[in-house]
């Protein structure tokens, strides 16, 4: 994603080869370790999607600097903020605290390969959950959507495009459409209806301050039922 939103930055998507690193939590750590603000600004398409509900429990998945997550704290939902970087993650929680809003979210430290938020939300957040190291995505989305309370809503919001700054700059990268990735996770249509499924254009600011209209491909969907 472009850096000034305040999460991870463009991976490429799939096909994208590994970044300079030992692992992922290393090179996550090591991005997030550079970084001097926190909670910044909040994804547009989390705001759209969150405004209009009554806060409740949300799940905010590779919270990154916490724009998010600060923005859901300061409309009244209680959040939980994951990330593979413990330096993220107690950026977020110091943030959060120092803005009065320290009470309503919890940050924890997870490798989504590898453990999964305990909890049950009416708000799961996957924001740009695309990275260059190897994820179980189907798996860890599949378990957000079992994490939804009834009436809940599962937002996933992916890299529909390559930007001028994306580390994968391959011209034959395949960005997989929000239809595409609804039949990968393969949920029961009757209790995780897709409620929008849209692939909308954007003016994005990279690291340097460049711009560059880009594509999100939005997948929202809803549990019905226990």
């Amino acid at each position: 994603m472009d850096t000034t939103r305040g999460r991870h930055p463009h991976t490429g998507s799939a096909g994208a080869a590994n970044p300079p690193g030992d692992d992922a939590e290393l090179f996550w750590e090591k991005h997030h370790t550079t970084r001097h603000t926190w909670g910044e600004r909040a994804n547009p398409l989390l705001v759209e999607t969150a405004e209009p509900l009554a806060p409740g429990a949300a799940l905010d998945l590779g919270c990154g600097a916490g724009g998010d997550t600060v923005w859901l704290a300061r409309h009244g939902w209680q959040v939980t903020a994951v990330d593979i970087s413990s330096t993220a993650v107690e950026g977020v929680r110091t943030h959060a605290r120092d803005l009065g809003v320290g009470s309503r979210v919890t940050a924890e430290q997870h490798d989504l390969a590898r453990s999964f938020p305990a909890g049950e939300f009416d708000l799961v957040s996957a924001q740009y959950l695309q990275t260059p190291f190897p994820l179980p995505r189907g798996r860890v989305l599949r378990a957000a959507a079992r994490a939804l309370r009834p009436g809940g809503l599962l937002l996933i919001v992916d890299h529909g495009s390559t930007a001028p700054w994306s580390w994968n700059r391959d011209p034959d990268t395949h960005y997989p459409t929000p239809g595409e990735v609804a039949a990968d996770l393969g949920l029961d249509p009757g209790q995780w209806p897709v409620v929008r499924a849209e692939m909308p254009r954007r003016q994005a600011v990279g690291p340097a301050g460049e711009t560059a209209t880009v594509i999100d491909n939005v997948l929202l969907i809803q549990r019905t039922a226990a």
